[in-house]
């Protein structure tokens, strides 16, 4: 009763500390301005002349399509889709055996054994056909196309990852099989994104904030990402509440009885 307690507590307070992330980037897509990469030129132009060359900031918000790098479009690791962002990542589902009591007992588990994000940047081109670059820093977007999402069941010859045979004794821990996930933004998807313009580069880019502030790149609209937030937010302030209550009280009576 105790270990419960405990349990629904820590998840209180994870769900506080997301109750909190989704109601600052409501708060922050409100309060920022959706603008035209003309206007930002402009505003940079201003800049420069007070100075401030290669020191302009400005969060706001841009919608476009993406479009590909100078050096052209990024080909996917699992499907070798042309894209200008990917993501990818292998699992292991193995079963543990432990005997306790005298008796087999056997958990399905799963691992993660590759993964990567592409740090490409890439370009978005507003609905007036001028371009911005994008600084993707890693980050993952929201909702990417899943192009990959598969099965294979455990070889006893060892794996084939990325055209490489992996050792069979890597797979000898009671493995049953592998998972293999990709996401990519495709060239010519429409896209929203949140952030902070700057010219540290010379061109303009967005990106992830110096200091405070929220990055969201995402294949939905503006409203419809702030309609998933508004409704994280209400559900998880139910959520959180009960869960720490019920937690207190599964620990006091655990202690007392």
């Amino acid at each position: 009763m105790v270990i419960v307690g405990i349990v629904l507590f820590v998840a209180a307070g994870v769900g506080f500390y997301f109750m909190r992330r989704a109601r600052d980037q409501l708060h922050a897509m409100i309060g920022a301005e959706t603008l035209p990469v003309n206007e930002l030129e402009v505003l940079r132009r201003a800049s420069d002349e007070v100075g401030a060359r290669g020191g302009f900031r400005k969060q706001c918000e841009v919608v476009g399509t993406a479009h590909p790098r100078p050096e052209g479009v990024l080909v996917s690791e699992l499907s070798k889709t042309e894209c200008v962002w990917f993501r990818y990542v292998v699992k292991r589902r193995y079963e543990q055996v432990n005997y306790r009591d005298g008796r087999r007992h056997a958990e399905r588990r799963t691992e993660i054994v590759a993964q990567h994000t592409s740090w490409e940047g890439y370009a978005l081109r507003d609905d007036q056909g001028v371009l911005i670059g994008v600084d993707p820093n890693g980050t993952n977007p929201d909702r990417p196309e899943q192009v990959v999402d598969r099965f294979e069941p455990y070889d006893p010859q060892g794996p084939v990852v990325f055209g490489l045979q992996l050792p069979a004794i890597f797979d000898s821990s009671g493995t049953i099989g592998y998972e293999y996930e990709e996401w990519v933004i495709r060239p010519g998807r429409r896209l929203y994104v949140l952030g902070e313009v700057h010219d540290k580069i010379g061109p303009l880019v967005i990106g992830k904030p110096e200091r405070d502030g929220h990055f969201i790149v995402s294949t939905r609209t503006e409203q419809e990402v702030r309609d998933s937030r508004r409704n994280q937010h209400r559900w998880l302030a139910i959520g959180v509440p009960v869960a720490a209550l019920a937690g207190i009280v599964l620990v006091v009576l655990g202690i007392v009885l």
